[in-house]
């Protein structure tokens, strides 16, 4: 089958997510609006937000507490040299760089990997070459809806590349025609996929870096999901870069502590890559971003030091996608992702009353059972046709503990399996 066209939405265009005067609605606030007044058929159990409710790890308290002074001075934009030189050092192990990542030059601390990846929008547009009235930036469809932001922010049309089933649940490079490409200045690409939890191969990930030089656009990988995993760790892009001639132009990488150390409240980050394009976003950054406090970065030093407690994070989950696997399987067929915390289910055939199949079992879940999950068309864009990838999809976030996952599965397959009995799957 071939891929779907991408797709391009005008930052004006009231399309992609609702959005208003060109701005991006969040799916959380639109969820809010769906089940407004509509009263929970049990005691809630909610499934939305990507927020790891694990065990904060040990070290964090301490690590705030002998740095606390900090918290009285401003930090550098650039960070601690022990921020960098301990991201550099784990981006080593993890990814088998072998001291090719200089902690001075190619490692920046954020806010959380959001406000970087928001904030690297407006520096790919403000540096790139191209000399045209229409710079666009390429968004996976369903996406991450910072992504969006910062594409309208910087002025440039999203153009929504499908990530469906028929392409593995990462956009395929190969339905970007010339045009288009000429006049791109950035791509996001995530891996792990949210929502979908799919992994680029390190093959993929060298496909696209030649796409991105060949064509003079930066790639912006989102690897927040990268310790979130069931067997094989993802490979990364930094590591697919690392084997060429030019090294790591045109690619930077993101990643936080949110989901690998469960620490989604300390906002801290980095990106990691392209020292020239870092070398001129830390100055822009140093007039508009936020710095990252240097306690914070103590503890960042404590937890990329530290991989003890990632492991047991990883269990945790993967216990949960075994519960997933039982509960679910008998009525959706195999569920578990290759990474991420998410299941992506495919609820084709429930669509009524004016509302697609997402919406209409969101709302079935949440008036049966108490369940609060994510209708998939919220999470992304309707295509040239006008159909949304997401729209027969609900996205279930597994953060909370086994219990209560195991509690919120069984009513979603007991409310479900009767609708969705004898449907055929493809």
């Amino acid at each position: 089958m071939s891929a779907p066209a991408a797709t391009t939405v005008h930052p004006t265009a009231p399309r992609p997510a609702e959005t208003a005067g060109g701005t991006f609605v969040s799916p959380f606030q639109r969820l809010a609006t769906l089940l407004e007044g509509r009263a929970p058929g049990r005691p809630p159990i909610v499934m939305v937000v990507g927020e790891p409710r694990h065990p904060v790890p040990d070290f964090v308290g301490p690590a705030l507490q002998r740095e606390i002074a900090g918290f009285g001075r401003y930090p550098a934009i650039r960070g601690t040299d022990a921020f960098r030189e301990t991201v550099a050092g784990w981006l080593g192990r993890r990814y088998g760089l072998d001291g090719r990542i200089d902690p001075a030059t190619m490692i920046l601390p954020l806010n959380g990997s959001r406000e970087g990846l928001f904030f690297a929008a407006l520096e790919a547009r403000m540096n790139s070459a191209k000399a045209v009235a229409n710079p666009a930036i390429l968004i996976p469809n369903p996406f991450y809806q910072a992504y969006a932001a910062g594409c309208v922010a910087a002025g440039c049309e999203p153009v929504m590349v499908p990530a469906t089933a028929e392409t593995g649940f990462l956009p395929d490079p190969a339905a970007l025609d010339a045009d288009l490409l000429a006049r791109t200045v950035a791509m996001f690409f995530a891996s792990p996929a949210n929502p979908q939890g799919a992994v680029v191969s390190l093959a993929g990930w060298l496909d696209l870096i030649a796409l991105a030089r060949r064509h003079d656009f930066m790639l912006l990988a989102d690897e927040c999901y990268s310790e979130i995993y069931r067997s094989t760790p993802p490979a990364g892009v930094l590591e697919a870069a690392a084997t060429t001639a030019e090294g790591f132009d045109r690619v930077v990488a993101f990643n936080s502590l949110s989901k690998r150390s469960n620490l989604p409240g300390l906002r801290c980050g980095f990106a990691a890559g392209d020292p020239a394009f870092l070398t001129r976003w830390t100055r822009f950054r140093n007039m508009a971003a936020p710095q990252v406090p240097e306690p914070v970065q103590a503890v960042a030093v404590a937890a990329f030091g530290d991989e003890a407690h990632v492991e047991a994070n990883r269990r945790l989950y993967n216990a949960k996608y075994a519960a997933a696997e039982r509960i679910l399987g008998p009525v959706f067929g195999p569920v578990t992702p290759e990474g991420g915390f998410f299941l992506w289910l495919d609820v084709t055939g429930l669509a009524e009353d004016g509302f697609d199949a997402g919406e209409a079992a969101t709302l079935r879940l949440w008036r049966e059972g108490g369940v609060r999950v994510v209708p998939g068309s919220y999470l992304a864009a309707p295509g040239r046709d006008g159909t949304n990838p997401g729209a027969d999809f609900l996205r279930v976030a597994l953060v909370d503990d086994l219990p209560a996952t195991e509690d919120g599965l069984s009513r979603i397959a007991d409310i479900l399996h009767p609708a969705l009995r004898g449907r055929t799957r493809a």
